[in-house]
């Protein structure tokens, strides 16, 4: 069957390759072309007609006879061909000129790699009017001087100058080709971090390119969340994608956005997997500081992940499977305006039991690995039943309206389903979770002017948890939080000049969150309802030097935030400044310095992880000024950067400070996990990575130092170490690559994160109180052993058949299968003893994937 396909796609291409140009060349030549001076005498004579006009205006033109005898479309069509003016002065008398003005258009296109070049400017010299080529390297420019001279100009490219009539009345538009530049230029350091496809931005943002994404020990597959943990000052004290920790900040703090649409769900199986399928995803920009004006929330990161967002002319897509999950993607162009975009994920968790599940499922139901475990006689006799699985799809439609204008529509959903039971000899416990978050969002970018344009960008999102927890038959609880917001975002952007771009923009955001518990035994009910509108209105100014070597933004947002929904309604007006400036000292050496204010009106609270069999559920509330005030943040950092050759070192300290917080939501469990008090944390630290990188290897080490410190005027002692407080963390690997193999090798090794043991002696239950409860030392007084684990990954790419790429990979994390304590927590059992539960790292994890693409 393929040797048959191949034979009828020759005959097609055989052809198209004869009969094509053969026609072509047909109508080229048989049209007679004639000397336009004859042609009008036997016009004049034919048609009993005069024409007026100037012999050396004409004297050179050549005319293609038109196949009409129609004399007003034989003047079109010399209007057409000539771009001369006739004016009909009477029935009789004709006058033809040239005309003053022309329109050209044309394609500009690299003569080297013969792709085409966005952003040229295009520049008729001895006027003010200019052009810049659109995505597909095309301008058009009307009412041009007859007379003038083209220049058409791009970075690296060496300026082509062309006369209007040149470039008038071709149709198509001709194609311009652009040599390559190749003078010597003074470097622009973007600096291409540990592996192929994470960059250093101008602005000091790291970008992630997934097609272009090389290998991460550990890494099979360019999980996105899972590879910024790879960055300095990044990191999971968990292990989990749910729970990213940037420079000490709790992962509510994130900002996370899919397409422009705010994610509030992040992670599958419980965190341990990114939620976004990473395949038809086409960047991902991450900002730690410096944030532009027209990102509001996320007091500690923004998390930016952009879809493919360009018409192919081909069906691409792709397919593969590990021993979690299986997926699909494509891109499909339904024609030359519109394609369409999906991916569908599905895990084999609920039917297959692979050895990567089972690790997974061990660190997330860890309530049996308590020591001192009295509930059971005989634990051996505890039955497990679970029914889990998870699944994510996304769409994308994108339609090109004209070469000023794209509309897009998006939507993702993804689901998260757990039924799990444990029965034993003291009865049945059961439990459901079900999270799911629904996303709609479309946009409208549009170029009115070569100077000005607009981006309009519209989103809804629905989050949504339910759980059920029922220990007994007695006993029953049940918890919805569900999340619904719509928002609509207006940029606009004006170019000042060359160097200068003035951003503004408008940005509505109204949030409604609500909370619901219900307990049978003792009888409670509560239901929480909120809503926050939000108007931002934001400006700020973005310059580059024409050398390239100073780059400065600066601005300011001006949010308006109104609660509406409870029982005491607020409002506050909040200023954030931001700056982001960055300086080349010499050839290779760079400065920045960074700095914002920003602020969030969203938090998560986390349950007690001893009521849901051991799985941690986090709950989304909204800030209401009273219990839980908005949170703010002051940010200012200062870094060097050296890249010269195949050499990059990089050091950044930085201090940030963040108001309005609460013991709520930053995970206590220790004495103050109800207490609701509201505080900040400091944290001031400094990053350091050196990487040296060539074709075949890259190898690096990152150093991070942090202190992190609560302030509760209201707990004893007022100020302790951070729930976060990770001092030190280190990260040495490498990676290699020979032909179609890879493989990635690293260790991660951090110090312990602080805890809160009980009082030794007969004094650590409190008997005076009902409930008895524990008698803690001093918060964060003591710490967890250091952290270590090493992971390896293995890549080896090849072809199965002309057009269709395949790859298998394999990973191990955790290989030396080192014992981790990622954190301790103690809780009274039914003897009124005090059990000490260990949550543990991931133990030895092997996964396995295949792949192809097409």
């Amino acid at each position: 069957m393929l040797k048959h396909h191949k034979y009828i796609v020759f005959l097609i291409a055989l052809y198209l390759f004869l009969l094509v140009p053969y026609s072509n060349w047909a109508q080229e030549n048989g049209a007679q072309k004639v000397n336009l001076i004859s042609y009008l005498e036997k016009l004049e004579q034919e048609y009993n007609i005069k024409f007026s006009y100037v012999d050396q205006d004409l004297g050179q033109l050549q005319f293609s006879i038109p196949d009409t005898v129609s004399l007003p479309q034989i003047l079109e069509e010399l209007r057409k061909q000539t771009l001369l003016d006739i004016t009909k002065l009477n029935d009789r008398y004709f006058a033809i000129s040239k005309s003053k003005f022309v329109d050209i258009c044309a394609n500009v296109v690299d003569n080297f790699e013969n792709s085409t070049i966005m952003n040229a400017t295009v520049e008729v010299l001895g006027s003010n009017i200019s052009q810049i080529t659109d995505l597909e390297g095309q301008f058009n420019i009307k009412e041009v001087p007859r007379n003038a001279n083209i220049a058409i100009k791009h970075i690296g490219f060496k300026t082509k100058y062309l006369s209007a009539e040149e470039l008038a009345g071709s149709d198509p538009c001709k194609t311009i080709l652009l040599s390559p530049n190749y003078q010597e230029l003074e470097e622009v350091v973007v600096y291409q971090f540990l592996t192929t496809g994470i960059t250093k931005e101008p602005d000091a943002s790291i970008e992630l390119n997934t097609d272009k994404f090389g290998i991460l020990p550990g890494l099979i597959e360019p999980d996105v969340l899972q590879t910024i943990q790879a960055l300095p000052g990044i990191k999971s004290v968990d292990e989990t994608v749910s729970d990213i920790n940037v420079r000490g900040g709790t992962n509510d703090q994130n900002l996370v956005l899919w397409d422009g649409i705010k994610m509030y769900h992040s992670g599958h199986f419980f965190g341990l997997i990114s939620a976004f399928n990473p395949y038809l995803i086409e960047n991902v920009n991450i900002i730690k500081n410096g944030t532009s004006v027209q990102y509001g929330d996320g007091v500690s990161s923004v998390i930016n992940i952009k879809t493919r967002n360009k018409i192919s002319d081909s069906f691409v897509g792709g397919a593969g499977f590990n021993l979690l999950s299986g997926d699909v993607f494509g891109q499909l162009p339904l024609s030359e305006k519109v394609s369409v975009q999906f991916s569908g994920r599905r895990s084999t968790t609920d039917f297959i039991n692979t050895p990567t599940y089972n690790r997974f499922f061990d660190k997330v139901f860890q309530d049996s690995e308590v020591k001192e475990n009295t509930n059971s006689s005989n634990p051996e006799n505890i039955v497990r039943d679970e029914d889990f699985y998870f699944y994510d799809f996304t769409g994308k439609l994108l339609y090109d309206i004209n070469e000023n204008q794209k509309a897009r529509l998006s939507f993702i959903n993804t689901n998260n389903h757990l039924k799990y039971t444990e029965k034993t000899e003291d009865g049945t416990a059961r439990s459901l979770l079900d999270q799911t978050n629904l996303s709609f969002g479309g946009s409208l970018e549009s170029k009115w002017t070569p100077r000005w344009s607009t981006h309009l960008n519209l989103y809804y999102t629905r989050y949504n948890l339910d759980s059920e927890n029922i220990p007994s038959e007695s006993q029953q609880l049940f918890q919805n939080n569900q999340v619904l917001e719509k928002a609509l975002k207006l940029n606009t952007n004006y170019k000042l000049d060359n160097n200068l771009n003035w951003l503004n923009g408008y940005q509505l955001n109204e949030v409604g969150i609500t909370n619901f518990t219900q307990v049978t035994q003792p009888a409670y009910k509560s239901n929480i309802k909120g809503v926050i509108m939000t108007h931002s209105l934001f400006s700020e100014l973005d310059y580059r030097s024409k050398n390239e070597k100073f780059n400065a933004r600066g601005g300011l947002r001006l949010n308006y935030i109104k609660n509406l929904k409870t029982f005491k309604t607020f409002d506050e007006i909040i200023v954030e400044p931001r700056l982001n400036i960055n300086y080349a000292l010499t050839e290779g050496l760079k400065t920045e310095l960074l700095g914002e204010f920003k602020s969030q009106t969203t938090n998560q609270i986390i349950d007690l992880e001893q009521n849901f069999l051991g799985i941690e559920k986090r709950r989304w509330i909204l800030s209401d000024n009273e219990i839980l005030p908005i949170t703010k943040s002051k940010q200012i950092s200062l870094g060097l950067n050296y890249d010269k050759n195949t050499l990059y070192v990089g050091v950044e300290g930085f201090y940030k400070k963040v108001d309005g917080i609460s013991t709520a939501t930053q995970g206590f469990q220790n004495q103050n996990q109800f207490s609701g008090e509201i505080g900040k944390y400091d944290v001031s630290g400094i990053e350091f990575l050196i990487n040296k990188k060539t074709a075949t290897y890259s190898t690096w080490l990152s150093y991070a130092y942090n202190t992190n410190n609560y302030t509760f005027e209201n707990i004893t002692p007022n100020q302790f170490p951070n729930n976060l407080d990770i001092r030190h963390t280190i990260t040495f690997a490498g990676t290699y690559t020979y032909k179609s193999f890879r493989m990635g090798l690293g260790a991660n090794y951090h110090t312990g994160r602080p805890y809160t043991k009980p009082q030794e002696g007969n004094n650590s239950i409190i008997l005076n109180v009902f409930p008895n409860q524990i008698n803690y030392e001093e918060p964060n007084s003591s710490r967890l052993p250091a952290y270590l684990r090493a992971d390896a990954s293995f890549i080896y790419n090849f072809k199965i058949s002309q057009g269709i790429k395949s790859s298998v990979g394999a990973s191990v994390l955790n290989i030396l299968n080192k014992k981790n304590i990622l954190n301790t927590y103690y809780r009274i059992n039914d003897q009124n003893e005090i059990e000490t539960v260990e949550r543990l790292s991931l133990g030895i994890t092997p996964n396995f994937s295949f792949r192809m693409s097409f």
